[in-house]
């Protein structure tokens, strides 16, 4: 065994310590280049990841394991002050419960990410996060400058909830081991994600998978017809070409 007494030989320990050390990735998309993946990571039960995402990336949140609960929150990367807003994000669209074509709307009316793939169904806009998330979401915020009051509400994916007709909230679990949801990003984003157990399901959490590549051709499809929609995507787009427009172009 290496003397850890020294400092060489405390240098040496630890490299030896990680070239022996097993790093587990997420897996891969069969059907996107290595060269477009922008980034990917597994995030253990209790951890949490941190990333600035450009405009026209594709996120892919995998539950591999089938208990992961991912507690997410968006902040738009130029301007940290606009960020998710749930209340928006499920009063806008008419729809609580989060899906394929969902918007996830910022507290200026703009789309920061769509949903436009989905195997689990099993989300919530409702709870919130759990003490243990939160705090786990002010550390990831931390590494990105941001404060505890930058956490705003997030969303839970791959935990379902549903409210009843007394208005109480049930939880419904998480689909089978693999499913996945896939975000569109509109805007820069800074990406917050915890992956702890839910408020009202307190089954421990396991792995969760992100993946995220370059689609901006995906910006030029319809992934939703509804007014709302249609008009929070023109808010989107004309905000980004402001901020965007070249002197003299």
């Amino acid at each position: 065994m290496t003397s850890t007494a020294s400092t060489i030989g405390a240098r040496a320990h630890a490299r030896s310590q990680a070239a022996t050390a097993t790093i587990p990735g997420p897996e891969l998309p069969d059907d996107v280049a290595a060269a477009r993946i922008t980034f990917a990571q597994r995030i253990p039960a209790g951890g949490y990841a941190n990333v600035v995402l450009g405009r026209g990336t594709r996120l892919r949140l995998r539950d591999p394991a089938g208990a992961a609960c991912a507690h997410m929150l968006l902040l738009r990367a130029d301007a940290p002050w606009e960020r998710l807003n749930v209340a928006d994000t499920v009063k806008v669209p008419w729809q609580a419960y989060p899906g394929t074509g969902h918007p996830l709307l910022s507290d200026q009316g703009r789309v920061l990410a769509t949903i436009v793939a989905d195997t689990s169904g099993r989300h919530d806009a409702l709870c919130g996060p759990t003490p243990e998330g939160r705090a786990l979401l002010r550390l990831a915020g931390a590494k990105q400058g941001l404060e505890p009051r930058d956490i705003a509400p997030t969303m839970s994916f791959f935990r379902g909830v549903r409210v009843e007709s007394d208005g109480a909230l049930t939880a419904t679990g998480s689909a089978a081991a693999g499913s996945s949801v896939d975000l569109l990003i509109h805007l820069p984003v800074v990406l917050l994600v915890a992956d702890t157990a839910h408020p009202l399901d307190d089954r421990p959490a396991t792995d969760l998978d992100l993946v995220a590549w370059a689609a901006p051709e995906e910006l030029a499809v319809q992934h939703n017809s509804d007014p709302e929609y249609l008009r929070a995507v023109v808010n989107t787009e004309q905000a980004w070409a402001a901020a965007t427009l070249e002197v003299g172009a």
